[in-house]
Parts: structure tokens; C-alpha cells; sequence
């Protein structure tokens, strides 16, 4: 049995004779041991096909240390099936010109010394963005569209002129020739010239400076400008005019490259590897994180790929994975195709089934022998299963045959995603010396390897299970599961069957079928093995019950319009801080009453002047669709009639709460990421931030929970900011000084909501020093058993491994080292002589993890963001 990894249509590049390359001073690329010949020898070079070939041979050589040899030549032969300009297009935004232009110089190098000629499409937007900032000028957008009036595009055409030299000039540097296009290519018509002014929509595409430029061996650079038909030079976003020249080129492959490096799950905080819309489109749209920028993205590529040939793919990713991404099965960023939908056929003593020949000839010779198959339209791959035998939950896959169009095109992926849907259970075996044995490993969740022979399985879920299929194995070879004799039932269908699939491949043309079919063998020294651990190609859907935590990544790449209701205390400065660091929030409003018509300091993106912004004024707001996310930065048993006003609107708009007021609400979600369900933050519109002492105790017990032999008492001890900023006695310096103030003895508020969260009743004891910001608590639990200081450690190491904001030291920690940090420590672990007590140490910035930093994870993760985007990690 056989199959390939999750390999998509690999671009295609152009026929295998090269084009010479250049230069006498021998310029480096990035990966060691390959030079690059000059400019001045490039005519030499071009009479000299062998030395051609050699640098050709000495770049799929280095290309292979990112893959299997296998793989890089099996591409390379995909890319070279077409003609040059139907290799690729690839746009490129600014900023990866502005950040990463060695990368991407270095990338298109290594592409073009294997005879590649990628058409590469680049924009300029946040250049353009800065310098008009930087002229006083504040860019407009309309529906996400650049209001384009005759000061901006000059200063525009004159940007993607120098940005489209400096990519040329960068890649002559490296021994590339490269042909700047600015004009010639883009016919277009005012896209609405009353809205948008000097803006176009593309109407036509003429490739031949494109063609000329490769045929002299040039990589084409265009900018995104188009021109009217009267000769207007009109402004195109560089995606939607990469999106046209695809239209027009007919490319295997197009490729936007992202800093970001692809889409991304927002239930597992994981790199989408690929999507295949015609299997995933629709539970893919429907996912709660796929939204604002993402979701438009998504219906993009869609409409794209159903203009081109189904062997089209669209790649996002970075650009220094390009190479990975173009070479290897697993890729690197995220591909989106078509696929083939497949077509699912149940057979049980049935006859006649109007697919192919192929499949009444299986039904022949498998009549009475039930049996699931699985096959794509063309029959690139075909598979056979056998349900689980009577009194059994475990099913056999007898046979998997895949052409070689078929591994690439992703096929075989998919067709193993529709049958883990119908068998939660399911056992296979695969010869040793199979080449694509890593792709069986991928897919199983444990094997067992016998002399020649390996045993898969997926979705046994106790040892035991586990056990007596290994021994069934060892002891019966080919009769075993429940009596089922695999070499009279199975063995024998799914040989005919294999036998069949080839034949029938073979007469509708396919090449290079493959079939193979399961055998076991007697066994001799059995050996168990791990899954591969090799990178593969996963879903947009799949759900990680386990997501790595402290991801940056984003689903959403647009900003996000924030107003802050209540700034003037120090959690509010703290947050606009955060806010002015965080690439995608943009702050609107900022009300306060004291400082109402002040300029607001230290935020950097716009000026803001304080407002006192109404009940009646948020409303409107609210209604008008202003704000995304509100922030109710107001003492405790205030902010309710804005949040009432914001409600009556019925708007999507997120709004967070820092004070008290709803935290005891089961409409709130309450938004403590390392302890709820981070989707379902992401998923609220409603959040109730924790408080502060209430942070850090949580965290601090709750590890223990499972544990506890009493209640927990919480002594804490809070810096004079968290008595906020009206003068009294708990933030009065003098009174502080020398001096250690109790307050709230019992039943304060952070006691009712630290014992709600957790659900067992604590003690909390709070207190107020002199020093500024920062908490300490230290927190006496009682033990329903004996535990030493070191199992103690382990716990909270294990429960909070992978916690971007959570650190587990040794000794107790100390408030002046979190002081402006933005997350808790704890440490101590003091156990009492009895083995039954134990003291835990927890401290935590007031103002920063204990409010506003905690604010903005919350903010991020239902604003579609990566939840630690914009925080500072130590």
C-alpha cells in the first residue's frame, strides 16, 4: 500500500534548458557553498549549457537539504512542465520590501539558478502610508480602499518606482538579472472615480513585456499602477492586480508573501498548512475566528482559484520558506486549492454502481465481501476499506493506490481526512522499504514494526487494545481481528482489487500507477515505534485539544478601532501604552472628565485630545459602527449605563470591562486566558477582566485544586497604586511610609471572586505598602495528602508549561523584580514537616498582568489577534 505526503500541485516553472547567469564578482546567497557567476560573464555562461547544468545540479543539490531528494526533483520536473510565465506570480507587499528584502532577493535567486522565472508583483502600502503621515497627511480608506486624490498617487508612483529599483538593483547584486516594468502590462477603468478618485479596475492584462523580459532572461518586477485607456495612471492594490495577472497567466502557482507566513487557526493558535476548498470551504467559512480581514482573504483566493485551472494553487508564506514551501511536501506556509472532491461510494453486496468500469469490476469480485471505497473523480486514488468484523470496532485499510498526479495534487490527504471521519479506528500495514513510510507515520497514532512489515493504527485508545492488537499480530500473522482471516477475506479482495485499479488506471491512461496491497509476514523481532515526528500538511478544521500557547499568530490583519471610556487612572495609561506598541489597534477615543480637552500624551499613531464622552455620545457611536472594541476603564458601579447604551444598538462591537461590575455575570466571559477556555474568549463580546490580587491568586492555587485538604488563605499585599488615583489614606505616601496597612479584613470582593472562579471558598487578607506597583501574595493551602516541595514544583511546572506570562521559579519571588513586567512568578513551595501544608509565593504587576496587559490578551483574542501581540515577553 502506498501513498505521498500531503503534497499540493507544486508550481510550474519553465522548460529545462537555463538561462545563463552573472557577474564576475562572485556574489554569496545565503545558503552556503553556491556562487553566483557576474554580469560580465553572462554571455560566456550562456554558450556553455554544461556549466549551466552544474550550477542547476549544485542548487537542487543544496534545495535537497530541505527536503527529500525525491521530492525537490519531482517538483522541479512540475515547475518545468510549462512555459516560463506560467511558473509563478508572486506579489509582494511593502513591508517585506522594507524588512526582508535580502530574504526575498535571495529566495527569487535561488528560484531563478534552477531555471525559474517567477513574475513578481509588489506594492508599497505602508511606505505610502508613512510618508504621507510624515507630510501631516492622514491616508483614507473607503471599504478598505485607498482614497487616491492627484498629491497621493504622485507621491505614490514616484515610491513604487524607487521601491521597484531597489528590488532590481538588489537582485543584479546578486548575479540576477531583473527587468523593472512600470508601465504596459495593467489596462484599467476608474474603479469609482466619485468614491475613490484615481483609483483603477483592471479590465485587461498584456503579457508581452512580461514574455520579453523572460525571454531575455530577465525576472519581470512590476509595480501594481495601471493606466486608463486615455492614458491615466490609476492606483490598483497589489493584491487585487496579482489576482489579475494570475487570470490572465494562468499560473501553476501564486504566492503572496506575508510576514506573518500564512493563515492561522484560531482554536489551536497553529499554521494552517493547506486548505482545500472544495473539501473545507464551507466548515472553514463558518469557523468563529474566520472574519475581517481573514475571511475576505479566503473568498479571494476562492474566486481566483475557480478562474484557473484546478492544478492552480495559492501559497501564503514567508519569505524565507519559499524555497520550502515550493519543494517540499510538507511546504512551510499556508497553500490553498480546489483539490478534487471526492466522490464516497458505499458497496455492500451491490452491483451496477454507474462510476467507472473499475468499480462494477470491484463489485464483482468483492460480491458478498462488504467494504467501503473511497476515489476521486478523474480516479487519481482509489482506496478499499474494510468495515470493523462483528463484535469488533477495528477496520482495515486493504488497499490505497494513487497515481503520481495524484500525489501531488493532495489527493491522498484527502481521501484518508474522509475515511478518519467514518472509522474512528482503523489498522493498516506497510512494507519497510516503502519510500513514502513517513506519511503512513504521520497519519497513525503508533506502529509496530516486524521483520519486513510495519502494523498502523489510529484511534485505539487503552494499552490494552494496543496490546492485543500487537499480539494478534505476532501470533496469527495473517488470521487475526476477531477471527477475520486476512489472507482468505481480505488479503485476497484487496489484491484484486489493487490488481484492478491498476489495470483500469492503466487503461484510462494514467501513468505511473501505483497499487499496492497489505501482507504480513511471520514475525521475528518485534520492535515498537513512535509516530514520525516529520512536519506535514494539517488542516484549516482540525481541532489541537492541546494548542502550543503564546502564539503570535493572527487571523485578523486589519486594525481595530478602540475607545477607552474612563483613561485617567494609571490602568488606562498603562493600556494606551500597550496600545500605541500593538502593530493593529488603533485608538479613537479616549474619554475622561477630568481631562477632558487635554492632548493625550504618549500615544504616538494619531492625536487624540480627551473627551467627556456622554452615555447618549457612546450610544451614537455604538450605532454608527465607530468603535470595534470598548474598554470601560470606570471605578466599580459605574460603567453600566454605557455598556446598557452600547447593548441597545444590537452592534458586534467587543466591549471589556475592567472594574468589578461583571465579573459575577454569567453573560460575561471572564477573562483570565491561562485558566478559561481561551476560545470561548475569543469568541465573546461581552469580557469582565479579572482583578488583580484575583489573578495572581487563582493562578496561584489553582494548580492544587485536585489537591486541596481545607481553604486556601490568601495573605496579599498591594503596591499604594492599586488604591487608585483619588487621594487616600491606602495611597498616601506619608502614611505608608514605615508602615503596613490591612484593609477589607474579610469578605472583600476579590475573596467572593476568587472563590466563584475556582468554586472552593479561600480567605484573602489584603494590604497596601508603600512602594508603587507590583503584589505579593502569600498563599497558605492545606493538603488532602502528603506531597514533598519538589512534586509540589513539578505540578505547577506541568500545569503551566508553554505560558508565555507564567513563570515557575525555585525560591518565593520578589515584587521589585515584576515591577513593570508583564506577567506573574511564583515560587516558594515551602512544605510544612507534616507533608499536609503548603505555602505558595505569587507575585504580579497591579496595573500591567493585573489589569491592563490581561486587558489586551483578552483584547487580542476576540479581536481575532495573536493573543500576546503587542506585550512585551521577557
Amino acid at each position: 500500500m502506498s501513498a505521498v505526503s500531503a503534497a499540493a500541485v507544486r508550481a510550474a516553472s519553465r522548460s529545462s534548458r537555463l538561462v545563463g547567469s552573472t557577474q564576475s564578482s562572485r556574489a554569496r546567497l545565503v545558503r552556503p557553498a553556491l556562487t553566483i557567476a557576474s554580469r560580465s560573464q553572462r554571455r560566456q555562461y550562456a554558450s556553455h549549457e554544461p556549466q549551466q547544468l552544474s550550477t542547476r545540479s549544485t542548487v537542487v543539490q543544496l534545495l535537497s537539504n530541505i527536503g527529500s531528494k525525491r521530492e525537490v526533483q519531482q517538483y522541479l520536473s512540475h515547475f518545468t512542465s510549462v512555459s516560463s510565465q506560467q511558473f509563478a506570480v508572486i506579489k509582494v507587499g511593502g513591508a517585506i520590501l522594507t524588512e526582508h528584502l535580502q530574504t526575498l532577493s535571495s529566495a527569487l535567486a535561488f528560484l531563478n539558478h534552477v531555471g525559474l522565472y517567477p513574475i513578481v508583483v509588489h506594492g508599497a502600502g505602508p511606505q505610502l502610508n508613512k510618508i504621507l503621515e510624515d507630510s501631516g497627511v492622514e491616508p483614507q480608506f473607503e471599504e478598505g480602499i485607498r482614497i487616491t486624490d492627484p498629491k497621493t498617487l504622485g507621491i505614490a508612483r514616484a515610491l513604487f518606482l524607487e521601491e521597484n529599483l531597489r528590488l532590481v538593483e538588489e537582485l543584479e547584486r546578486l548575479g540576477i538579472r531583473a527587468r523593472p516594468i512600470n508601465s504596459g502590462v495593467f489596462t484599467a477603468d476608474y474603479l469609482d472615480k466619485d468614491k475613490w478618485n484615481l483609483v483603477g479596475k483592471i479590465t485587461s492584462v498584456d503579457k508581452k513585456p512580461i514574455e520579453a523580459a523572460i525571454q531575455a532572461g530577465c525576472l519581470p518586477i512590476l509595480t501594481s499602477m495601471a493606466e486608463s485607456s486615455s492614458g491615466q495612471i490609476l492606483n490598483v492594490n497589489a493584491d487585487v492586480a496579482a489576482g489579475e495577472l494570475a487570470r490572465a497567466i494562468q499560473p501553476l502557482k501564486i504566492v503572496y508573501l506575508s510576514e506573518k507566513g500564512g493563515l492561522f487557526n484560531g482554536d489551536t493558535k497553529e499554521k494552517i498548512s493547506a486548505i482545500n476548498l472544495d473539501e473545507e470551504y464551507d466548515d472553514l467559512m463558518s469557523q468563529w475566528w474566520v472574519r475581517h480581514g481573514t475571511r475576505l482573504k479566503i473568498k479571494e483566493m476562492k474566486d481566483l482559484l475557480m478562474d484557473l485551472p484546478r492544478t492552480s494553487s495559492v501559497a501564503i508564506i514567508h519569505p524565507a520558506d519559499l524555497q520550502k514551501e515550493l519543494f517540499t511536501d510538507s511546504g512551510a506556509g499556508t497553500l490553498i486549492r480546489r483539490g478534487n472532491k471526492l466522490k464516497e461510494v458505499l458497496i455492500r453486496e451491490r452491483e451496477g454502481l454507474d462510476a467507472r468500469a473499475v468499480v462494477d469490476r470491484y463489485v464483482t469480485d468483492l460480491q458478498g465481501k462488504p467494504f467501503k471505497a473511497y476515489y476521486d473523480e478523474p480516479m487519481e486514488a482509489l482506496a478499499i476499506v474494510m468495515p470493523p468484523a462483528e463484535g469488533t470496532q477495528l477496520a482495515h485499510l486493504a488497499t490505497l493506490t494513487i497515481t503520481r498526479q495524484g500525489w501531488l495534487t493532495n489527493v491522498a490527504d484527502n481521501i484518508f481526512a474522509s475515511i478518519r471521519k467514518d472509522f474512528p479506528k482503523l489498522m493498516w500495514t506497510v512494507k519497510e522499504d516503502d519510500e513514502n513510510l513517513t506519511w503512513f507515520f504521520d497519519k497513525a497514532d503508533g506502529s509496530f514494526s516486524k521483520d519486513g512489515e510495519v502494523l498502523f493504527w489510529y484511534g485505539l485508545e487503552t494499552t490494552n487494545e494496543v496490546q492485543e492488537l500487537m499480539v494478534e499480530f505476532n501470533k496469527h500473522g495473517r488470521e487475526m481481528f476477531g477471527g477475520i482471516n486476512l489472507e482468505s477475506k481480505l488479503q485476497k479482495a484487496a489484491r484484486a482489487a489493487a490488481n484492478l485499479a491498476s489495470s483500469a488506471a492503466r487503461s484510462a491512461g494514467l501513468s505511473q500507477a501505483r497499487a499496492y496491497s497489505t501482507s504480513t509476514r511471520t514475525p521475528r523481532r518485534p520492535q515498537v515505534t513512535q509516530p514520525s515526528t516529520q512536519s506535514r500538511r494539517t488542516y484549516a478544521t482540525t481541532t489541537n485539544p492541546n494548542p502550543p500557547l503564546g502564539s503570535k499568530n493572527s487571523s485578523n490583519d486589519k486594525p481595530s478601532r478602540v475607545a477607552i471610556i474612563g483613561a485617567r487612572g494609571y490602568t488606562g495609561k498603562a493600556l494606551i501604552d500597550l496600545i500605541n506598541r500593538h502593530p493593529n489597534l488603533d485608538l479613537r477615543h479616549v474619554s475622561s472628565r477630568e481631562l477632558a480637552g487635554q492632548k493625550l500624551q504618549g500615544y504616538n499613531k494619531r492625536d487624540i485630545t480627551y473627551e467627556n464622552l456622554s452615555v447618549e455620545e457612546v450610544r451614537q457611536k455604538a450605532e454608527n459602527g465607530d468603535v470595534d472594541c470598548w474598554v470601560m476603564a470606570l471605578p466599580n458601579g459605574v460603567c453600566k449605563p454605557f455598556v446598557d447604551a452600547i447593548d441597545q444598538t444590537g452592534k458586534d462591537q467587543v466591549v471589556i470591562d475592567l472594574s468589578a461590575d461583571y465579573r459575577f455575570d454569567s453573560g460575561w466571559t471572564y477573562g483570565l486566558p491561562e485558566l478559561v477556555d481561551r476560545s470561548a474568549i475569543a469568541r465573546a463580546k461581552r469580557i469582565s477582566n479579572p482583578g488583580c490580587y484575583a489573578t495572581a491568586a487563582q493562578l496561584g492555587i489553582a494548580p492544587l485544586l485536585e489537591h486541596l485538604g481545607g481553604q486556601p488563605t490568601v495573605f496579599g499585599v498591594s503596591g499604594y497604586s492599586g488604591a487608585g488615583t483619588k487621594p487616600s489614606p491606602k495611597n498616601d505616601v506619608s502614611n505608608l511610609t514605615d508602615n503596613l496597612i490591612p484593609y477589607s479584613l474579610t469578605d472583600h470582593i476579590h475573596e467572593r471572586e476568587i472563590t466563584a472562579q475556582l468554586g472552593t471558598p479561600i480567605a484573602f487578607i489584603p494590604h497596601v505598602a508603600v512602594w508603587f506597583q507590583g503584589i505579593h501574595h502569600t498563599i497558605n493551602i492545606p493538603l488532602a495528602k502528603e506531597m514533598s516541595s519538589r512534586d509540589i514544583r513539578n505540578v505547577y511546572q506541568d500545569r503551566y508549561a508553554g505560558e508565555k506570562l507564567l513563570k515557575v521559579i525555585g525560591e518565593a519571588p520578589l515584587v521589585k523584580q515584576i515591577s513593570g513586567r508583564h506577567g506573574v512568578e511564583m515560587g516558594g513551595f515551602a512544605v510544612h514537616s507534616s507533608g499536609k501544608r503548603v505555602v505558595v509565593c505569587a507575585t504580579i504587576d497591579n496595573l500591567l498582568k493585573g489589569a491592563a496587559t490581561q486587558c489586551l490578551q483578552n483584547m487580542n483574542l476576540a479581536l481575532g489577534y495573536g493573543e500576546y501581540e503587542g506585550i512585551p515577553l521577557d
